[in-house]
C-alpha cells in the first residue's frame, strides 16, 4: 500500500491528505532553533502545519526532491476540504504527544504546539493539483486563530493561482530555461515550460505575498546567470530566496554529495544573479543554507501582521 510507506517515514493520513511534524517543529520544541520562516517572516515554528491535500498527486518527478517519486501520479484527490484539515490537526496531535514526556521539551511551546496557526501547504504531492484548492484555502484562513497560510507550487498548474489569496505564496523555480528545466523537473505534461511561464506572470500580479523559491544544486542549475534574472524579472516577487541543494531521502538515489553547494556558494551565486534587479539582500539562515532578497519596487513588511 502507499500510505503504509509513507506512514513509516512519519505521515499519518486523511484520504489523500496528509501531515508531517518536520525537523524544525521537533528543534523549535527541544530548544535547537526554528525554521527560516520564523527568522524571515515571523511564522511561529512550533505551531506550524505542514500538509498536503493529496499526497500522491504531482506532475513533475524533480531529481532534488526526498519524496519516493514512485508513488506519484497515482489518482486525484477530492476530500472535503474542511473534514480534512480537521482530521489531520488530531493526527498532528497524536504525533506530537511523544514530546509530552520528553525533559528536553518547552512544556509551554508543546501545550500550544496542538493547536498550529501557521499552515504550510506543501510536504507532498503538487498542491495545485487539488481541485479544491480555493476551498481549502479559504477554511484556514477563516479558521479562527489562523495566523498564516503559504502556499508552495511547482507552477504546472497555473489556473488554480487565479483568485486564490492565502499569505504567501512560493513558486518553485528549478532552472533558467526550458532544456534544464526538463532535466531537473523531469516534467510529465507536454506544456510544461509554458505552463511554468504563465505561472510566474501570475506571481507578478496576484493581491498577495509572493515569494521565488529557487533551489540550487551544485553541478546542475548553477549557470545561466542571465536566464535567471529573465525568470526573477518576469515573476516581481516580492521575495526572492536560494537554497542550497541537501542530500537527503530519496533525492540521494539520484544526486550525490557533490551537488550540495556550501552557504558560501549559495551567496556568491545569489549575488550574481540578483545584482542589478531591484532587489536588496535581506538576511540569511546558515543551518538551512538559504539567503533571502527583497523587491524595492514592491515594498511589503518582511515580518507578517496579522
Amino acid at each position: 500500500m502507499e500510505t503504509e510507506r509513507f506512514e513509516k517515514m512519519g505521515y499519518r493520513f486523511h484520504g489523500q491528505g496528509s501531515v508531517e511534524i518536520c525537523r524544525w517543529n521537533k528543534n523549535a520544541l527541544t530548544g535547537r532553533g526554528v525554521c527560516y520562516k520564523q527568522k524571515f517572516y515571523g511564522v511561529p515554528t512550533h505551531r506550524c502545519m505542514e500538509f498536503t491535500p493529496n499526497t500522491f498527486t504531482c506532475t513533475n518527478n524533480c531529481v532534488y526532491c526526498w519524496r519516493p517519486e514512485e508513488f506519484m501520479l497515482s489518482g486525484e484527490a477530492d476530500d472535503d476540504p474542511a473534514e480534512m484539515v480537521e482530521a489531520l490537526i488530531e493526527k498532528r496531535r497524536d504525533l506530537l504527544m511523544g514530546f509530552k514526556g520528553n525533559p528536553k521539551t518547552n512544556q509551554e511551546l508543546f501545550e500550544e504546539s496542538l493547536d498550529p496557526v501557521h499552515f504550510a501547504i506543501s510536504l507532498a504531492g503538487e498542491p495545485t493539483a487539488y481541485p479544491r484548492l480555493k476551498e481549502l484555502v479559504t477554511y484556514l484562513l477563516k479558521r479562527p486563530g489562523t495566523f498564516s497560510v503559504f502556499l508552495v507550487t511547482n507552477g504546472q498548474h497555473p489556473e488554480a493561482l487565479e483568485g486564490i489569496l492565502p499569505t504567501q505564496i512560493y513558486l518553485s523555480m528549478t532552472a533558467p530555461d526550458k532544456g534544464l528545466y526538463k532535466r531537473i523537473s523531469v516534467p510529465q505534461l507536454p506544456d510544461f515550460w509554458e505552463r511554468f511561464l504563465r505561472s510566474c506572470d501570475l506571481l507578478a500580479g496576484v493581491g498577495t505575498r509572493t515569494v521565488a523559491r529557487i533551489t540550487l544544486i551544485k553541478g546542475m542549475n548553477m549557470i545561466s546567470v542571465g536566464g535567471w534574472r529573465d525568470l526573477i524579472r518576469r515573476a516581481d516577487a516580492h521575495f526572492v530566496e536560494f537554497k542550497g541543494y541537501s542530500w537527503i531521502g530519496y533525492s540521494k538515489m539520484r544526486l550525490g554529495l557533490e551537488n550540495v553547494p556550501t552557504l558560501d556558494e549559495v551567496r556568491g551565486f545569489a549575488a550574481k544573479v540578483m545584482e542589478g534587479l531591484g532587489y536588496d539582500f535581506m538576511d540569511e539562515e546558515p543551518r538551512s543554507r538559504i539567503v533571502v532578497y527583497k523587491n524595492r519596487g514592491r515594498p511589503v513588511d518582511r515580518i507578517i501582521n496579522k
